[in-house]
């Protein structure tokens, strides 16, 4: 086993070992595929492609989920100064459309359509491949722990999406997305209630959906 890949086989965490192996066998430019935001009541689902450079890996790259807001906006920026990044998303409107699983495996092909230069083989978090493909993937169960690829791509998709709802946030004061970003929480439920939804709600789900169902009745 090459020297790079022993040391990339005993990191903690994830690791390079999946995309070493497919280096090895002629495929230059693996990239990992993650996204952020597919439990939400509101706003996009956002995915992120990452090519990552052995030579030039960020130190710590982790899943996003296990890192603080600070080590992933320190981490957001060591990528993109390091690696190719493909960043796209699903609105909330195309989430009522396809379901939660349409529109992200939609939004993950955009992320590696964004690319700045064509992956040879993807590498997704999950159980599914996105359509349509101009490359072959694997699908990673619990992907963002195992794939530094993967990690990487969790933790664009994450900031982004954070940074998205954040921003959002002052365009519809009183729902707090800047402090929850789109999660069911008491505070947002509350202003649902108050407030009623707005363009960035999915109303395909629930309490959404119920809410406009008994409006109905």
């Amino acid at each position: 086993m090459p020297a790079a890949r022993r040391k990339v086989a005993r990191r903690a965490g994830p690791d390079y070992v999946r995309e070493a192996g497919l280096i090895a066998r002629g495929l230059r430019h693996i990239a990992g595929v993650d996204e952020a935001g597919r439990g939400p009541l509101a706003g996009p689902v956002v995915a992120a492609a990452v090519v990552l450079d052995l030579r030039r890996l960020p130190d710590g790259l982790n899943d996003s989920k296990k890192l603080d807001a600070a080590k992933r906006e320190w981490l957001f920026a060591e990528i993109l100064a390091s690696a190719h990044v493909g960043i796209a998303s699903a609105s909330a409107a195309e989430i009522d459309r396809f379901n939660i699983r349409g529109a992200t495996l939609i939004a993950m092909r955009r992320a590696l359509h964004a690319l700045p230069q064509s992956a040879c083989h993807v590498l997704v978090d999950g159980r599914d491949i996105p359509p349509l493909l101009r490359c072959p993937g694997t699908a990673v169960i619990s992907g963002d722990a195992l794939s530094l690829s993967i990690a990487a791509a969790s933790i664009v998709a994450k900031v982004t999406r954070d940074r998205i709802m954040c921003r959002v946030c002052g365009a519809f004061d009183g729902y707090g997305f800047s402090r929850h970003m789109g999660y069911g929480t008491p505070e947002h439920l509350a202003a649902i209630a108050r407030l009623g939804p707005t363009p960035l709600h999915r109303m395909s789900f629930r309490p959404l959906r119920a809410d406009l169902l008994d409006a109905a009745e």
